[in-house]
């Protein structure tokens, strides 16, 4: 990683009640806040209008409600009636139905069998209208649980499940051997969270390497891998290696996220490759905010101009 001192500083801020109350409160209210570039706003409908907007530029996306690590049972369910309604409200709009969840938001650090159970109600209405969730991953903590609980239900016959891995841990590589025997869909990610270096490649060369190496395998023995990156070496890498084995472009796809690199979105799927933007919306929106700021510097300087060019649309002698 290039600056784990910068990655460490924002996710200490992402952990921030005070920081969070305020942001949930005032942060995405303004049309101009910049926290509109990296996620879709507070409400379904926001939600759902973005999905609107991608899909007439010729891409896909995934919907992802924001909110993780809660505390409460009734906190988890909440968040687990959510997604059935989002499940609901989305084919009712006639939209692609794919969605990403978090485990820690349907309770896993409170009661792990109450989380699976939670789970299960997603999928099967997910089922019942060909939808697609994919398990995000957490911190390294969350590494074991989470693939338990995913084989679990795979092995219960939820096919309409997959997964996520980061390079960056040491152990993914081992994983990835594991849910390729399964069969199942394997979302390929650097990795977001501050790791010690016992569990976790601080060097961005050492990342990257697994990265390639683990593509490879998803390439060869994968499902559907989907690339989720914005690193213009590393997709170059994989066009060229997809292509080295004749792997057709509608086998795989990249994955980026919402309001980054639109450019090489758009790019992308004029080649003829899928690409799903994943769009991130809900009042729960700091922390996934700060981890976004922390990855790259350009996200710093992108939320300065932001803050600035509001202050200045708001002085009353601008």
């Amino acid at each position: 990683m290039l600056d784990v001192a910068a990655r460490a500083f924002f996710h200490t801020l992402a952990r921030s009640p005070i920081l969070k109350r305020l942001a949930s409160r005032y942060g995405m209210q303004h049309p101009a806040s910049p926290a509109r570039r990296f996620v879709a706003g507070d409400t379904l409908e926001d939600a759902i209008a973005a999905a609107r907007r991608i899909e007439a530029r010729g891409l896909l996306h995934t919907l992802d409600y924001l909110g993780e690590s809660v505390t409460r049972l009734s906190e988890a369910e909440a968040a687990a009636q959510q997604y059935r309604r989002i499940i609901e409200a989305i084919a009712g709009a006639g939209i692609g139905r794919n969605l990403s969840v978090k485990l820690t938001q349907l309770g896993l650090d409170v009661d792990p069998a109450t989380c699976i159970d939670d789970l299960r109600r997603i999928l099967d209405p997910a089922q019942r209208h060909e939808c697609f969730v994919r398990i995000d991953m957490e911190s390294s903590a969350y590494t074991a649980v989470t693939l338990d609980i995913f084989e679990t239900l795979w092995q219960q016959g939820y096919h309409n499940v997959g997964i996520v891995l980061q390079s960056y841990l040491r152990r993914s590589e081992r994983d990835l051997n594991r849910v390729n025997a399964l069969g199942a869909r394997v979302r390929l990610v650097k990795g977001a969270y501050n790791e010690p270096k016992q569990v976790a490649y601080h060097k961005k060369a050492d990342v990257d390497a697994a990265f390639v190496r683990m593509m490879d395998a998803l390439f060869r023995e994968g499902t559907y891998p989907a690339i989720a990156t914005h690193d213009v070496v590393l997709i170059e890498e994989a066009k060229q290696r997809a292509a080295r084995i004749r792997l057709p472009r509608d086998r795989f796809e990249f994955q980026m996220l919402y309001g980054i690199r639109r450019d090489l979105q758009a790019s992308l799927a004029a080649e003829g490759y899928p690409v799903r933007i994943y769009i991130p919306f809900g009042r729960e929106w700091f922390p996934y905010f700060m981890r976004r700021l922390g990855e790259r510097p350009a996200n710093v300087l992108f939320l300065i101009r932001g803050l600035i060019q509001e202050r200045r649309l708001s002085s009353p002698t601008a």
